[in-house]
């Protein structure tokens, strides 16, 4: 199956003054059409620079990067911003919704800037199936200060999914929330992913990573590590653990 990304000895160097950073250093990978990877490292190893130039918003000082095919490497600002509202979803740690638009608004909102024009009623009803696929579809019409940390991240999935991505994209998803929250939003993924939708995902928490088909560790910009993951987390059986163990606390106490 062709690789859906196709990094060849990508190298990303900053400069600051006289110092040069290198950040990413002759990275060489492929993604597949329906694999779910977690990307991991320490602080400044590099997996945020290398989640920035997966999602088109850098541009790689040296080598080569091929997304569905088609090499981005040298793309201008406008193509590059094409790509990644045509191919790319984007999932934040802080959500960044609209506090004033409701959630199926905010969903809505990428459509606005495709280059296929539809019309309100498609938009909103593209919004609402996306929205009904991570079961947010009752609540729509709320606005983020009317829904918890958990669902602010489900319609951040949604608005990610709403026009139509080959990858979705998500950095830290589960940095802010509980651990059974964590693990309803891992849910979320699961599902998608047994969907067929490819998913990359940055995280910190190795217990977050288990929920992954395929861990990646980054060290000083390079590939360290590239591994299956041989005994997933499966969420509905983590949150009944987090459940049960909820319900023998009160017990306790």
């Amino acid at each position: 199956m062709p690789a859906v990304v196709q990094l060849d000895d990508i190298h990303k160097t900053y400069s600051s003054g006289e110092v040069e950073v290198r950040a990413v250093r002759g990275i060489s990978l492929a993604m597949h059409k329906g694999e779910f990877i977690a990307i991991m490292g320490a602080s400044g190893s590099g997996k945020s620079t290398l989640m920035n130039l997966l999602g088109c918003l850098d541009r790689p000082t040296h080598g080569r990067y091929l997304l569905d095919g088609i090499d981005v490497s040298n793309l201008d600002s406008n193509e590059l911003a094409d790509i990644r509202n045509q191919k790319l979803g984007f999932v934040f740690q802080g959500f960044n919704l609209l506090s004033r638009t409701t959630a199926r608004e905010n969903v809505e909102l990428p459509t606005l800037y495709s280059k296929h024009r539809r019309s309100a009623r498609e938009m909103r009803d593209r919004a609402l199936r996306c929205l009904d696929i991570v079961g947010l579809a009752n609540r729509a019409d709320h606005f983020p200060s009317q829904l918890s940390g958990g669902q602010q991240q489900r319609v951040a999935i949604a608005r990610a999914l709403v026009n139509e991505p080959q990858i979705l994209l998500a950095d830290e998803p589960t940095g802010n929330l509980d651990s059974k929250t964590s693990a309803e939003v891992m849910g979320v993924f699961q599902q998608l992913n047994n969907e067929g939708i490819t998913i990359v995902m940055v995280t910190h928490e190795l217990d977050i990573a288990h929920y992954c088909k395929r861990n990646l560790i980054i060290r000083d910009g390079r590939l360290v590590s590239d591994v299956q993951v041989a005994t997933r987390n499966v969420a509905e059986v983590e949150i009944r653990k987090l459940q049960e163990a909820e319900a023998e606390a009160k017990l306790t106490d």
